[in-house]
């Protein structure tokens, strides 16, 4: 049984080779259970929630992510997530590798984000907008420029100092990065906004976006959360990693209970869009949204990439 590191799961997941992975795996689809959520007593202290998603290819991989979620470890000095992922032969049950989960969830969710770019944002989309400035944030531009050629990126977040640290960081890496303050005029210039942000309220509002932008939302992935007014909605073209967000997302469930769209505006996910049953961008001032919530079938699909890669696991 090989085991990746951090770093040896981040060098087999290049974006030009994760992106096309995901819409392979999207295409042809997978088994994906219904994830299992359990709250672990901790003796003296707050309990934890684990999560287990499972998924597999029948005959060929099945695999596992587990994550652990400790909000008392901020007060220990300790990351709040910890994931690992499992992958088995999926015929024999055989195990093959250990790998970072928490790398192989941060990648995949920027390269999903992509993969929906590749048909909701403009063909000439140049100028990439991050919102936050987290983990996922920062691999936002190198996702991007895997299906569009970014040329410029800009960065907001509530606290100044991450964002000037982030764009410093992408300037090093040789991108053409900044920090902006005003959040309202930077989503006016921009051809994509993605939000990766944990906001409860929203962030962004429609009222600032011109036509032609495509809006992405990973951070919802909670009835109470949310970065998107009800107007980012109205009178644009709604799709989604998978239907589950429907049912979990606060982005999507409230302006549902408003009726400001129904399930059935929903034009296409991540599946229909990769095996072309539906279509991306119909025109270049057509305003396109994407939500993403997260699906094992995306890690699986990255634990593969992993195993069948040539660069060498941990020693």
């Amino acid at each position: 049984m090989k085991i990746y590191d951090a770093a040896a799961t981040a060098a087999a997941l290049p974006f030009d080779r994760l992106v096309p992975a995901l819409r392979e795996m999207f295409a042809r689809g997978c088994e994906v259970p219904a994830r299992h959520v359990h709250e672990v007593a901790v003796p003296g202290s707050e309990p934890f929630t684990s999560l287990i998603m499972p998924a597999w290819v029948p005959g060929q991989y099945y695999g596992i992510k587990m994550i652990n979620i400790a909000p008392g470890n901020a007060k220990r000095g300790l990351p709040g997530l910890h994931a690992v992922y499992t992958l088995f032969d999926g015929a024999t049950g055989v195990p093959l590798a250990v790998m970072d989960g928490d790398v192989i969830t941060h990648r995949r969710t920027a390269a999903a984000s992509a993969l929906a770019a590749s048909w909701l944002a403009r063909e000439d989309a140049r100028h990439l907008l991050v919102v936050g400035a987290g983990q996922i944030a920062r691999l936002l531009p190198h996702a991007y420029r895997a299906v569009r050629a970014i040329d410029r990126v800009s960065v907001w977040a509530r606290d100044m100092a991450k964002a000037e640290a982030l764009a410093a960081q992408w300037r090093s890496e040789g991108l053409s990065a900044s920090a902006v303050p005003d959040l309202q005029a930077a989503c006016g210039e921009a051809d994509i906004v993605s939000c990766a942000t944990l906001a409860t309220e929203p962030v962004v509002h429609g009222a600032w976006l011109n036509a032609g932008t495509h809006l992405d939302l990973i951070g919802s992935f909670t009835p109470a959360m949310r970065e998107a007014d009800d107007d980012c909605f109205a009178g644009a073209s709604l799709y989604l990693d998978t239907e589950e967000g429907l049912k979990k997302s606060g982005e999507l469930l409230g302006p549902m209970a408003r009726g400001v769209f129904s399930p059935a505006d929903v034009r296409g996910t991540l599946a229909t869009l990769s095996r072309g049953e539906t279509a991306g961008r119909g025109s270049p001032g057509e305003r396109t949204v994407f939500k993403s919530v997260g699906n094992a079938l995306e890690d699986l699909a990255a634990a593969i990439l992993v195993d069948e890669s040539r660069f060498p696991p941990h020693d």
